[in-house]
């Protein structure tokens, strides 16, 4: 199976690479991507080069270009398509129906992905796309046993790409309302979760508070590590508790599925993290690289290895087992 790892800078797009991912996926510095956070992305002239540099070396780069666009803006999402094929990109990754029609019509050579945003989660929808607008590959919800995407894959003609590392949400891929309540802006509209530009800390009671678009989302004692103050994953208080009512901080590690992904005719395994470190990129990359050789081989599976990497130390499957039904 290819695996795809995430590319937030050029140097993490050259430290994917060199760890062995087949394939990265990355964006431009805007809001045509769903990772804008100030100090990441590529400009056009970087873009160019790190698709040069994958290409060089045998891998393949995809352009998220998965937000939806604002009414009357639509020129920027349709200079990021152009752009991306300009820089030489495999596949751009759309999610907005508007831009995948653009896309088929004005640039039916440059190879159409359907992002996780668009939230395409059964055979019906997904030939759709397909059908309408030459999609090649669907990335799949994080909501699926992998019984039901055996299921999806036998009725579609399509590749299967799905997440097997990296944060989860606890919202339908990207659609928000608690960024956009605490914010006024969307993942999905805006490309940004808990924007910083709305993060605030101060020094209060001898420990430090963390706020979000002024509402108080973590107090951490002095000396304490302080998390980003992602709202869903937020400390609140509850009736008489206090702690994690929306998510726990805990992250995707489906290592140990990756034989029962590859049975149920998934293409491509994909790494989160487009906001994470090149250290980061490159460390995931290897550990899974390896995963997939084991797999391929018929070699057991690796004992964990990244636990260090996840949130909170701990490691979920995710909806692949769903053990709440």
């Amino acid at each position: 199976m290819e695996l795809v790892c995430p590319a937030g800078t050029p140097a993490a797009l050259r430290a994917a690479v060199e760890a062995g991912a087949q394939t990265v996926y990355c964006g431009f510095a805007d809001e045509t991507n769903a990772r804008n956070f100030p100090g990441l992305n590529f400009d056009r002239d970087e873009m160019a080069a790190g698709v040069a540099f994958a290409h060089g070396r045998g891998a393949k780069v995809l352009v998220a270009i998965n937000t939806f666009p604002h009414a009357g803006a639509e020129p920027l999402w349709h200079r990021a398509i152009a752009d991306a094929e300009t820089a030489g990109a495999d596949a751009v990754i759309l999610a907005d129906i508007g831009l995948l029609a653009h896309a088929a019509e004005h640039h039916p050579g440059l190879r159409r992905h359907l992002s996780v945003q668009a939230a395409a989660a059964n055979p019906d929808v997904i030939n759709f796309y397909a059908e309408a607008f030459g999609v090649k590959r669907v990335v799949l919800p994080r909501v699926l046993t992998v019984d039901e995407i055996a299921a999806i894959n036998r009725e579609i003609d399509v590749e299967t790409e799905v997440f097997v590392f990296g944060g989860l949400c606890v919202m339908a891929e990207g659609r928000c309302s608690l960024s956009s309540y605490a914010t006024g802006q969307s993942p999905n509209m805006n490309g940004v979760c808990s924007p910083a530009s709305h993060v605030a800390y101060a020094e209060e009671s001898g420990g430090l508070t963390a706020r979000l678009g002024g509402f108080t989302i973590h107090r951490t004692a002095k000396g304490q590590p302080a998390p980003y103050p992602t709202l869903c994953k937020g400390c609140f208080t509850s009736g008489d508790q206090t702690g994690h009512v929306f998510e726990d901080p805990v992250s995707l590690d489906a290592t140990q599925l990756i034989p029962a992904l590859a049975r149920a005719g998934v293409t491509a395994l994909k790494i989160e993290g487009r906001q994470r470190s090149r250290a980061y990129v490159a460390e995931v990359a290897r550990s899974f690289r390896a995963a997939i050789e084991a797999q391929a081989a018929g070699r057991p599976m690796p004992k964990a290895a990244l636990a260090k990497l996840s949130e909170g130390q701990a490691a979920t499957t995710g909806a692949y087992a769903k053990t709440w039904r």
